[in-house]
């Protein structure tokens, strides 16, 4: 699966753990599934290495959005083209002054990829089937922007 980070393709340094291999990672950049955070929250705040969490919209932000400065990357995942959650997800992790990377995951596709950047994704896990040499050039495709967005908060009349 093609990663772009930073509008450039990238190599995934990231491990993701579940609760077989979690103690044998603890000193590696890991991801944890949110339910496996949730359930070791306090343990995982000692690792040694870098840590992130995977999130869907059904999962509950608040506990995530406790521990923003211990955490240098959120995955959002995008189940279905028609759950938009993970937009706001995004927006609420910048809003509240998340630095780390968030990654979209799942069904991302180039359409979306310009508006998820705006909500604040820097990282995107696009679908092999889903991904060409040219699809970098859908950011900038559009150079007016009505709303205000992570990047720029003024909407169009303020700018």
């Amino acid at each position: 699966m093609p990663l772009l980070i930073n509008r450039a393709v990238a190599e995934d340094s990231w491990l993701l753990v579940d609760e077989d291999n979690l103690s044998a990672h603890v000193d590696e950049d890991i991801v944890v599934p949110y339910e496996l955070f949730a359930e070791n929250v306090d343990s995982l705040m000692q690792a040694k290495g870098a840590l992130g969490v995977r999130i869907n919209g059904d999962q509950n932000l608040d506990l995530v959005l406790q521990y923003l400065d211990k955490l240098a990357l959120v995955a959002i995942e995008f189940p279905a083209f028609t759950d938009g959650r993970g937009f706001s997800f995004a927006r609420i992790l910048r809003r509240s002054g998340f630095t780390g990377q968030i990654r979209a995951e799942g069904d991302v596709t180039r359409d979306r990829l310009e508006y998820m950047e705006r909500c604040g994704f820097d990282a995107f896990a696009i679908p092999a089937d889903r991904y060409s040499a040219d699809i970098a050039n859908a950011f900038g495709e559009v150079t007016v922007h009505y709303q205000g967005s992570a990047d720029d908060e003024r909407p169009i009349f303020r700018q």
